[in-house]
């Protein structure tokens, strides 16, 4: 999964492995140097505190790294002949810190962790900047998961309710049509309940909006309208008369409002919905 972030004016692609995330310290590096951002990069490995850094990232978090090699080469940190790229310090000490790869659609990636360490030998401001959008990036997609899980919550109870409605409101006989039409009842005593209105009345006082009533729920309204789902298809297997389903589900409803729009996570979840 490949995303990016503007970051002073210069895009810098972040991809997630095994989720971990890994940020481009070529589109960092075009930021000083555009013509050759590898020049920089090659230049920061040269240099002993950055290696020392790398040492001890792998050393806590790579099992695997090969600390004999890493002697080896941080003994030559500092000499004028001394020089070493992305792939050969991969190579050479099987680090996981970096990753390198040629090409058009290459670069050379690096933990975040290692990331913010090279933002900020390359500028102290970038890395500032990168870890504020790198924050604002994260804080989204978690907002997003919030508003993701709750969608998918609906979409199961949906099957629940609709399965209930099939097995106990619906004889063989009816005709395909009339069955659509006790799945929209249905729907409706749900849309009754929780929004005071049916999905016709919603299309008629809202002729410019495309969709549907449920399309414009807020995490509130959505996590409601599962609740009441799962309900209402507890009460159908209860043949419960329909009327007095409406009744249940609509003080349910109010109850259950009432406490999720005084939730804070509630609230926070809201704020991340757009």
């Amino acid at each position: 999964m490949s995303k990016s972030i503007a970051v002073l004016n210069t895009e810098v692609k972040i991809k997630t492995v095994e989720r971990d995330d890994f940020i481009c310290l070529t589109d960092i590096a075009k930021s000083k140097n555009p013509e050759h951002p590898d020049d920089l990069i090659r230049n920061w490995l040269r240099n002993r505190n950055t290696l020392e850094f790398l040492g001890i990232w792998e050393q806590l978090n790579n099992p695997s790294f090969n600390s004999v090699e890493f002697d080896g080469i941080k003994s030559q940190a500092g000499l004028n002949s001394f020089a070493i790229t992305p792939k050969q310090w991969i190579a050479s000490t099987r680090a996981i810190g970096l990753t390198s790869k040629a090409g058009r659609y290459g670069g050379t990636y690096a933990h975040k962790d290692v990331a913010f360490e090279f933002a900020a030998w390359v500028s102290v401001e970038f890395k500032l900047y990168l870890i504020k959008e790198f924050q604002r990036l994260k804080e989204d997609e978690q907002k997003q998961l919030g508003w993701d899980v709750k969608r998918h919550l609906t979409k199961i109870n949906y099957h629940i309710h609709t399965d209930a409605v099939k097995e106990n409101l619906i004889p063989p006989e009816l005709t395909p049509q009339q069955t659509g039409s006790v799945y929209a009842s249905e729907a409706d005593l749900l849309n009754m309940a929780l929004f005071g209105k049916t999905a016709k009345q919603w299309r008629d006082e809202n002729p410019n909006k495309e969709g549907n009533i449920r399309d414009y729920s807020n995490v509130s309204q959505l996590v409601c309208l599962a609740n009441l789902e799962a309900l209402n298809a507890h009460l159908i297997q209860q043949a419960v008369p329909q009327a007095q389903r409406l009744t249940l589900l609509n003080n349910t409803a109010i109850q259950q409002m009432q406490l999720l729009t005084e939730d804070k996570s509630m609230k926070k979840l809201e704020g991340g919905q757009g």
